[in-house]
């Protein structure tokens, strides 16, 4: 019997479509509902999902604690509101929930809509243990639990499953600054390292929240501390604390930067997971004109997570550069086909047809993007575009 355990507040708008996904694949839902005001429950009871309600504790580990007590299933699926599980991943959870030694299985998420990490690893689908709970501040989670229970039973397996399972529409660290996440996530990790001096995932969180914050010389000290106390399975911190560390030095040390990604690309991971580090790579080979080793990594970017519009729209420039017109073209097309409201796609779509010779279609790139910009709050933007696409075609043409 396999249980879906989900915590939810104000999540009328998300949580229907998170709930038809698991539908025939979980055989109970639970909802455990911390103060909703809006329609989050009557939706969630309709969709077949029982719901209890429960006052917000003041963190996420104590309520998932909470909703775990209330399942009944021999596994446990945890999703949030604002994820969805992927129809092609059923069968191979299946598959590996079967085998009778398997305790964990870490599911691939993709991060819709992220730029430097388009893919995390989450420990969200679990045998039913008494020894599982959750913890840890902000981002909840029972790695810690697991850890202790191997020592004692090292017979379980702790498996990944190969093929993406979820996709995750809201949190992203590329978009914490722009609002009041970024302060909840900034006071929980400053506690978890007065806590915990040193601790990498706090230092990872906090450092990559510091170079996004512009608060650079803080952010290096941060990352380069977890980085000293990373032991020697910590594959994931370590890989995103060199990420951070490139994405610091990017724009004042073009080799330590390329230094922190290749060191970031040599961890153990699903190349899905690092595919961030490979794309940056490939722009900063870009930057330097070494168009071929550019080429090499984003095309294999590309092959690895194919589904990710910022590959192929970096392929794109490359190609572009090189004066591969039509090969830019081809790029430009599959990332619009991923990624259709994405104004830039379009502005460089429109270049690479202007130097194609193709002035109408280059015309109708240059319009959408324009209108994209203004569409999404970006007026000064798209007057930039106006002015410089109006010297190269007529915009206003019939």
């Amino acid at each position: 019997m396999l249980s879906l355990s989900m915590i939810a507040r104000n999540e009328e708008a998300q949580i229907g479509r998170c709930l038809a996904s698991v539908a025939g694949f979980c055989d109970e839902l639970l909802v455990l509902d911390t103060g909703s005001t809006d329609n989050t429950k009557s939706i969630a009871s309709e969709a077949g999902a029982r719901v209890e309600t429960i006052e917000w504790p003041g963190d996420f580990a104590p309520a998932r604690n909470r909703a775990l007590e209330l399942v009944q299933g021999d596994w446990v699926l945890v999703l949030d509101a604002d994820e969805f599980l992927l129809s092609d991943a059923k069968a191979p959870l299946q598959a590996l929930m079967a085998q009778p030694d398997v305790l964990v299985i870490n599911l691939l998420r993709f991060e819709a809509g992220a730029a430097q990490s388009p893919y995390s690893s989450v420990s969200r689908l679990f045998k039913r243990h008494p020894a599982l709970n959750w913890n840890r501040a902000y981002h909840a989670s029972i790695d810690d639990s697991v850890e202790k229970l191997l020592q004692t039973e090292p017979q379980w397996r702790v498996v990944d499953c190969p093929e993406p399972a979820l996709v995750h529409s809201g949190y992203q660290l590329e978009n914490l600054v722009a609002g009041h996440k970024a302060e909840r996530l900034r006071q929980a990790m400053e506690a978890e390292l007065a806590a915990h001096p040193g601790d990498p995932y706090a230092c990872a969180k906090l450092g990559g929240l510091e170079i996004e914050s512009g608060a650079i010389e803080r952010g290096i000290a941060l990352l380069q501390q977890g980085l000293a106390h990373c032991s020697e399975g910590q594959s994931s911190e370590r890989y995103e604390l060199q990420l951070h560390l490139g994405i610091a030095y990017s724009q004042s040390d073009l080799p330590r930067a390329e230094q922190h990604y290749r060191a970031a690309l040599n961890e153990p991971l699903n190349p899905r997971l690092s595919i961030g580090a490979r794309l940056n790579l490939g722009a900063l080979m870009l930057r330097q004109n070494k168009l071929e080793e550019a080429a090499s990594h984003t095309e294999a970017a590309t092959r690895q997570a194919p589904e990710v519009a910022l590959g192929w729209y970096n392929l794109g420039l490359i190609r572009r550069k090189a004066n591969n017109i039509a090969g830019a073209l081809e790029a430009y097309e599959t990332a619009l086909e991923l990624a259709p409201n994405n104004p830039e796609i379009h502005q460089n779509l429109g270049a690479a047809q202007l130097l194609g010779g193709n002035f109408e279609t280059a015309r109708q790139s240059f319009l959408t993007a324009i209108g994209l910009l203004l569409s999404q709050g970006r007026q000064e933007e798209a007057r930039e575009l106006a002015a410089k696409a109006g010297e190269l075609v007529k915009l206003d043409a019939a």
